[in-house]
């Protein structure tokens, strides 16, 4: 296990260079270390422990030490002690690029993709009515053009969770359900809370139900078991909500669920046949399988390069200047954005750093933002291919389930400039009033696109 502390006091000088040249394909590094590196020792003043008989002081050892009992039951993940690292480098980015609140807001431009989408799968639906299920041509049309169709209606379902379609939060959940139509199943309303809880709890154990559990993890740390999981892991998000955090269900889950059912029964009684259903079905099965475009959920917080040494390792190694650079490496590690073409099949989800750096900015502008601020995003690794990250995830004995960052609660609060002392940034010229401003409305700007209720944003938003 290794454990990521943050120090109380940084040095800026020697974390200057800690993210410059590390520009590399993450698919293309090789590693030393193993899943399940040894034990970090702690030290009480690393944890906040105290030998102090002071009342408060003793509560916090307490504390302290039921983390670290978790952490050590799971010993393989690895384990932050800081928070996500996309509030500290969004607030960097705003006080070094206040120009990008301008691109956050809704677009319009998803609502007739969603349709063109969904009329291209009603049209295969229906010209493969008469075709059985098994045969070549309805797994072949149901492989590539459905699974890439219903992947893109994943991700437009993704960006309207995000309330970046419309203003308003009803006309988004009832295009959501609309997009809903072509996956065959429910899914929007149920995917909107635990998408939600994965922005703001990124990694927290028990609260993001994208981290793999301790039982997954054991059963399946191997190549059979990999390869399972690449192939059913849309099951694996469907279900294991349910078994770690299950949430209450809401009107828009029965408006959703009723929809689904109208429209499959619409579908089945007008084109007289099951296999329509069947076809949207093994449509979202392979969208979320072993196809090129589901790889992205293996590649966006899988951590590819295996766990980082601890920091006895890395100082015995020499391959890290001082325990800044040490700690900077392992937060840029914990999302990888992939930013080749198949990007434009998939919303630009690709750009995953900036989209959780930035939950309000639609897909439309995310390599605008990467090019505006470019300075902190060239740096940090990314993934050439989407494909080679699932090979890799079954082939490689370094990678698997424990492959994962987590947290026992929200960690210890990243200082922004942090991001910007580690790539020597020459930022924008500012007032002190505008980086005020830029960073007091952060978290008002982007809880409004990361909310189920009329948060209403005080960003100046502009449709595109």
């Amino acid at each position: 296990m290794s454990v990521h502390v943050l120090p109380t006091a940084f040095d800026t000088q020697s974390r200057k260079s800690s993210l410059r040249n590390r520009k590399s394909d993450t698919d293309n590094l090789s590693t030393s270390t193993t899943s399940s590196p040894t034990l970090s020792s702690y030290e009480p003043s690393e944890n906040g422990l105290s030998s102090s008989s002071d009342t408060e002081a003793v509560i916090i050892s307490v504390e302290k030490l039921k983390q670290i009992e978790k952490m050590e039951s799971n010993p393989d993940f690895l384990w932050m002690t800081t928070e996500e690292p996309h509030r500290s480098r969004r607030m960097a980015i705003l006080k070094a690029h206040p120009e990008v609140r301008k691109l956050m807001g809704p677009t319009l431009l998803t609502v007739p993709i969603v349709f063109l989408v969904l009329s291209i799968q009603i049209t295969a639906a229906y010209l493969l009515k008469s075709t059985h299920p098994f045969s070549w041509q309805f797994i072949i049309t149901a492989y590539i053009i459905g699974g890439t169709a219903n992947q893109n209606i994943f991700l437009a379902i993704h960006e309207i969770t995000h309330n970046l379609v419309f203003k308003s939060i009803k006309l988004n959940k009832i295009l959501s359900i609309i997009a809903n139509f072509s996956i065959g199943i429910p899914y929007a309303m149920a995917f909107k809370g635990y998408h939600i809880e994965h922005h703001k709890f990124l990694g927290e154990d028990g609260i993001d139900t994208d981290l793999p559990s301790k039982f997954e993890a054991i059963i399946l740390n191997n190549v059979f078991g990999k390869t399972f999981f690449a192939t059913f892991q849309i099951l694996f998000y469907a279900l294991r909500p349910g078994f770690i955090r299950s949430q209450k269900p809401t009107i828009w889950h029965g408006i959703n669920l009723l929809s689904i059912f109208i429209f499959d029964f619409i579908l089945i009684k007008f084109i007289g046949s099951w296999n329509s259903l069947i076809y949207l079905i093994m449509s979202s099965f392979f969208a979320g399988s072993l196809h090129p475009c589901a790889a992205h959920f293996i590649a966006e917080h899988y951590l590819m390069n295996g766990p980082l040494p601890t920091k006895e390792e890395q100082m015995k190694s020499g391959k890290f200047e001082n325990e800044q650079d040490w700690l900077i490496r392992g937060l840029a590690q914990e999302t990888t954005s992939y930013y080749g073409w198949l990007n434009v099949l998939c919303y630009n989800v690709g750009y995953h750093n900036e989209h959780h750096d930035f939950p309000s900015v639609p897909w439309t502008r995310l390599p605008e933002l990467h090019q505006i601020a470019k300075e902190y995003y060239d740096p940090l690794p990314s993934h050439s291919s989407w494909p080679y990250v699932t090979w890799k995830f079954i082939t490689d004995s370094n990678i698997g389930m424990f492959s994962r960052a987590k947290r026992t609660e929200r960690g210890e609060k990243i200082e922004h400039n942090l991001w910007s002392s580690a790539i020597n940034s020459s930022t924008t010229s500012i007032t002190k009033e505008e980086e005020e401003e830029a960073l007091a409305t952060d978290d008002e700007d982007e809880i409004a696109y990361m909310s189920d209720t009329n948060t209403t944003s005080k960003s100046k938003s502009k449709s595109k």
